[in-house]
């Protein structure tokens, strides 16, 4: 079984959490940010709908440049209503799972670069890009995005047990 097949499980129940999170965000509330140098929660949402959209671009790609010279650069989701997020997030997760399952571990220990105009901001394996800059980046968010549900009284759902408001705590 190659690294990319073992991943499954974990990426399926990563995956399966951070929905479940997303769930529960209110579309009148995507304005809402606890302060004013934190995102909001409709970026915050739409950041996590598209970070399973990367296991795709590091698998394919060699490079990614989020501010090509003489292109666009790269710009997160902006969608307004929830459903578009999950939709966008389910696609994602579907595509990354497909690359994932059919990577060879010669392809994961190869070497990852993201430029910015075309300079190399880091280059890692993709499997150290997968695991920090993916499953990482997906925990950290989806954590920040509790503590944005918690703060608006939105109950937050159990991701690996019970939560406080499942448990009647």
């Amino acid at each position: 079984m190659s690294i990319g097949q073992d991943w499954l499980a974990e990426y399926d129940q990563e995956m399966a959490k951070t929905r479940k999170v997303l769930e529960r965000v209110p579309e009148n509330k995507f304005g809402w940010q606890v302060h004013e140098k934190s995102n909001t929660i409709g970026w915050l949402a739409n950041h996590l709908s598209e970070i399973p959209g990367w296991v795709t671009g590091i698998i394919t790609e060699d490079t990614f440049d989020i501010a090509p010279p003489g292109g666009e650069p790269f710009q997160s989701p902006n969608e307004t209503k929830l459903a578009a997020v999950l939709a966008n997030f389910d696609a994602n997760v579907a595509a990354g799972r497909t690359a994932l399952a059919g990577a060879s571990d010669e392809l994961l220990h190869g070497s990852w670069s993201m430029l910015m105009g075309g300079q190399v901001l880091f280059t890692m394996s993709r499997i150290e890009c997968l695991r920090t800059w993916v499953f990482n980046h997906t925990i950290h968010h989806r954590a920040i995005m509790t503590v944005y549900l918690r703060l608006n009284h939105i109950p937050v759902p159990g991701l690996y047990g019970p939560s406080g408001d499942e448990d009647g705590m």
